[in-house]
């Protein structure tokens, strides 16, 4: 319930304080004094837009203030998510400069004007003028019968079902768009696959198969530097390497066993001795090695003119080929794979479609049973606002092969003005008495179901007048049975029938403007329903028929609104 709204050089407000009381309360006015800003200024801590221009001229910044208690549950449950400390009241702030710079805060902890909505939205709905012709819209109507039908987790799984099933369309599209040309691809890739794997079998180390085809094409230099090599160093009859070490050998062999400090260098030369032996069998071994065999010289060759040809092919070093061969069979097996995924993915879809289907099909039963009961309520409003033969229905039409994100079913809005006529669109009722009075039997029979606490109705009342007048603020006190109304009125009907009165005065001095916003006890009820009445003169015969409004609405009902709850005060 909103308690307390304070507001400080908002528009033309300099400060206001209104203590709101439970039940129903009238906001009234002369015309253009501005009864609707208190609702402007709802608007504005609900996280309404809000620029430089409501700064009152001449401040700095406007200040709205509104203080919540009773808290429902929801809007409970959300502090707690948010972790705003809070003891069953809620101080909700909203401070906007002279430069559109705007903060939120509750209570005391700056929050951003996305959360500020999300709070105040639980507690206040507002229902004016224009949010009537918004459901003209078939959108604004459907989501109106959800609500009232209570659908919202069904709207909720409808809409999830239709994401899943529509992403999972998108990747079957994908995967046939691929598969289509996956067989070509398919065939390819296991060619190219193929000849790798074939010039590749055998060969542990390709560097190894490029060296020796190396060393074939020039072995007849080789083998000239290795003879060279083991003629002087071992074989050679002019005087080896091995004849002189072997002569050092002996002249050294007598002379050692004088002197011992000569034995060293003789070891020296017997390791010299057997280096050079080795070495002289190193070299006939690879001499023997480089009489390859034709039919092996044939073989290298044409395996390393192979590989050098699919090295040129693929675009890579020849010693790249085997990472290239694991990357196309990688790539094969992501074709085949993304081929037999097909039926599984077909399968989610065709599962997915059958879930949508159940759940749009219990959303429309359930728009069904709504659409009835909300258009009997609707029908019983109308007829008491002044169209006895006034009939409103709801049409929910299926189309089970459509598939959209809030279910199967298009729901129109019809209307019957008067007995005897078919009922057509409600966009297309003429008339614009009949347009406000239908509307506000929708917004009466929407707020009947509303959750949040506070319900503010400006001047929703406009078109109707006299008895129906009186009708509709009947059926406003009604509503404020078991919650807070706020009613911006002119009807003196309609403000007769509030539990409390607050009037709104425009004052000028002829350079500034000012308006003031002031609670009305029984006497200042009087004489403002009075002028409601009788207009500028005031007569002793209209404060008598505005006493007689007010005990009339007093006694219309006989229900008190509960008092103010205000925790921990």
């Amino acid at each position: 319930m909103l308690t307390d709204l304070h507001l400080r050089d908002f528009v033309i407000v300099e400060e206001a304080h209104l203590e709101l009381l439970p039940g129903m309360t009238a906001l009234t006015g002369e015309t253009g004094a501005g009864k609707s800003i208190v609702v402007d200024a709802l608007a504005m801590i609900a996280g309404g837009r809000a620029s430089g221009d409501v700064v009152r001229e001449g401040a700095e910044r406007a200040e709205v203030a509104a203080t919540f208690t009773a808290l429902p549950a929801a809007a409970i449950a959300w502090l707690e998510e948010q972790a705003i400390a809070h003891d069953g009241e809620v101080l909700a702030r909203r401070v906007v400069g002279a430069d559109g710079r705007s903060r939120a805060w509750l209570n005391g902890q700056p929050v951003p004007l996305q959360s500020m909505r999300q709070f105040v939205d639980r507690l206040i709905d507002v229902h004016g003028q224009q949010e009537f012709q918004q459901l003209i819209s078939r959108d604004a109507q459907r989501m109106l019968l959800d609500e009232h039908a209570g659908a919202s987790a069904s709207v909720a799984r409808v809409a999830t079902l239709h994401a899943g099933l529509r992403e999972a369309e998108r990747e079957l599209d994908s995967r046939r768009t691929a598969a289509a040309n996956a067989d070509a691809r398919r065939e390819l890739l296991r060619f190219e696959l193929g000849e790798l794997r074939d010039a590749l079998t055998g060969i542990a180390d390709l560097p190894t198969l490029f060296v020796e085809r190396k060393r074939i094409a020039d072995r007849g230099r080789l083998a000239e530097a290795a003879r060279a090599a083991l003629a002087l160093s071992y074989d050679g009859d002019d005087g080896s390497a091995n004849d002189l070490v072997a002569r050092a050998q002996a002249a050294l062999r007598s002379a050692a066993a004088a002197d011992p400090a000569l034995q060293a260098v003789a070891r020296l030369l017997d390791g010299v001795a057997i280096d050079l032996r080795e070495a002289a069998d190193a070299l006939r071994r690879y001499l023997e090695a480089l009489d390859v065999d034709p039919a092996r010289v044939e073989e290298i060759e044409r395996r390393a003119a192979a590989l050098e040809g699919l090295a040129r092919k693929h675009r890579v070093r020849p010693e790249e080929l085997p990472a290239r061969a694991a990357e196309l069979a990688s790539e094969l097996d992501a074709v085949e794979n993304s081929v037999a995924g097909l039926a599984q993915l077909d399968e989610r879809c065709a599962l997915l479609r059958s879930q949508y289907r159940a759940a749009a099909d219990e959303l429309s039963a359930a728009r069904r049973a709504g659409a009835a009961d909300l258009a009997t309520r609707i029908t019983t409003l109308m007829q008491s606002l002044g169209m006895p033969g006034g009939r409103f229905e709801i049409a929910v039409a299926t189309t089970p092969e459509s598939c959209a994100a809030h279910g199967q079913d298009v729901v129109d809005f019809l209307v019957a003005a008067n007995p005897g006529q078919s009922a057509r669109p409600i966009a297309k009722v003429a008339s614009g008495g009949e347009l406000s009075r239908i509307g506000l039997a929708i917004q009466v029979a929407a707020a009947a179901r509303t959750r949040t606490a506070c319900l503010v109705f400006d001047e929703v009342d406009t078109g109707v007048g006299g008895a129906t007048a009186e009708i509709v603020g009947r059926q406003l006190r009604t509503l404020a049975q078991t919650g807070q109304v706020l009613c911006v009125t002119h009807l003196p009907q309609v403000a007769s029938q509030a539990h409390s009165q607050w009037r709104v005065a425009k004052q000028s001095n002829g350079r500034t403007t000012r308006a003031r916003i002031e609670r009305l006890d029984e006497g200042g009820r009087v004489e403002e329903i009075a002028r409601m009445l009788g207009g500028v003169d005031v007569s002793a015969q209209a404060r008598a028929h505005a006493r007689e409004m007010l005990e009339r609405g007093s006694g219309a009902a006989n229900e008190r609104p509960a008092k103010r709850s205000r925790p921990g005060r």
